[in-house]
C-alpha cells in the first residue's frame, strides 16, 4: 500500500477569475444604476418620451445584468474547490457574460418594438423635463464607465501577455457603454424635437440605439458561446502541439482534445503511440512552452509487435 503523499501528482482545477476590485465597483455601478433606472422611466412615463423610456427600461436589464455579474463572482469564488464541478468554476464567469449578453438582445428587442409603435402613435413630449433626467442619466453613466474602466483596461491589457479575459467584467462595462449611447441618443433626439420640431427623432433614435446595441450582443455572445461548447482551441495552436509531440522520437499523436475551462484557461487530453514509451512528465516537458495549456492529461500508448507500424512524423 502506498504511504506517498499524492499533493505532487494532483491537479488544480481552480480556474476561476479572481477580480475583487471589478466586484466592488461593480456593486456601486448597480447601486446607481437602479436609482437612476427607477427615475428615467417614472420620468419619461410622465413626460412621454419613448427614448427616455427606452434608456430607463435598458437600465433595468444592466440592473439585473450587474447582479449576474457580482453572483458570478462570489459563485465561483465560493465553489472553485467543489469537487461536483469537473474542471472547477472557471466557465461561471463566461456565463455571466452570455447571460448578460441575452439581457442586452431583449432590451434591444423591447427597444425596436417601442420606438416603431411611437412611430405610428406618436405621443407628446415635455421636453425640458426629459432632457434634463436624460442628462442626469448620461451623467450616471459617465461616472459609471470611468469606475469600471481603469479595471477592466487593466484586465485587458494583461491578457496579451498572460491570455487573462474576464468576459464577466467585459459584459458589465458593455452594458455601461450600452446605457450611455442610449442617453446620448435620448439627449440629441429630445433637443432636436424642442429646436427643431423633429419629433420624429425621439423614436428613430430608439429603432438606432436597439441595432447598435444588438450587434453588441452578437459579439458578446460570439465570444461567449464557444466557450461554454467546449470549442477548440486555434487550428494552428493544435497543430503546432501535435508537431512538437510527433518530432520527438518516433511518437504519434492518435487523439487530442484542447477545450477551455475557463475565461483564461485550456486543458487538453492527449493520446500518443510510441515504440518507446517513456514518462507522461517527460511529454509534458515537451509542451512546456505551450502557456495557454493549463490542465494537461497526457495518455501513452505501447505499441509492439510485427502488426505495429508507425509512420515517420515527417512524410507525407
Amino acid at each position: 500500500m502506498h504511504i506517498h503523499t499524492l499533493e505532487n501528482w494532483q491537479h488544480n482545477h481552480d480556474f476561476s477569475v479572481r477580480n475583487d476590485k471589478g466586484e466592488r465597483r461593480t456593486k456601486y455601478v448597480l447601486i446607481l444604476t437602479a436609482i437612476t433606472m427607477i427615475v428615467e422611466i417614472i420620468a419619461g412615463s410622465i413626460f412621454g418620451s419613448m427614448a427616455l423610456l427606452a434608456d430607463g427600461w435598458h437600465m433595468g436589464t444592466h440592473v439585473a445584468a450587474f447582479m449576474i455579474t457580482i453572483f458570478a463572482y462570489r459563485y465561483a469564488r465560493k465553489h472553485a474547490d467543489n469537487p461536483a464541478y469537473a474542471f472547477g468554476t472557471g466557465k461561471v464567469s463566461v456565463l455571466g457574460g452570455f447571460a448578460s449578453a441575452i439581457a442586452l438582445a431583449v432590451v434591444a428587442l423591447v427597444m425596436l418594438i417601442e420606438s416603431m409603435q411611437r412611430i405610428v402613435d406618436p405621443h407628446t413630449i415635455h421636453f425640458n423635463e426629459a432632457i434634463a433626467v436624460a442628462s442626469l442619466g448620461l451623467f450616471i453613466n459617465i461616472v459609471s464607465a470611468f469606475l469600471l474602466k481603469d479595471d477592466h483596461h487593466h484586465h485587458h491589457e494583461h491578457s496579451h501577455e498572460h491570455h487573462h479575459h474576464d468576459h464577466n467584467l467585459r459584459a458589465a462595462y458593455m452594458h455601461v457603454l450600452a446605457d450611455a449611447l442610449t442617453s446620448l441618443l435620448a439627449i440629441i433626439a429630445l433637443v432636436s424635437g424642442k429646436y427643431f420640431g423633429w419629433n420624429w427623432l425621439d423614436p428613430v433614435m430608439g429603432i438606432v440605439g436597439a441595432i447598435i446595441i444588438t450587434r453588441w450582443s452578437y459579439g458578446l455572445l460570439k465570444q461567449t458561446s464557444p466557450i461554454l461548447l467546449d470549442g477548440s482551441i486555434e487550428e494552428e495552436y493544435q497543430s503546432a502541439i501535435t508537431k512538437t509531440i510527433e518530432e520527438d522520437s518516433d511518437n504519434r499523436v492518435s487523439d487530442i482534445h484542447i477545450w477551455k475551462v475557463g475565461a483564461n484557461h485550456y486543458a487538453a487530453i492527449i493520446s500518443l503511440v510510441t515504440r518507446y514509451p517513456k514518462s507522461t512528465e517527460y511529454y509534458k516537458g515537451l509542451l512546456n512552452d505551450f502557456h495557454k495549456l493549463s490542465h494537461t492529461t497526457i495518455e501513452v500508448n505501447v505499441c509492439e509487435g510485427d502488426l505495429c507500424v508507425i509512420p515517420d512524423a515527417t512524410s507525407t
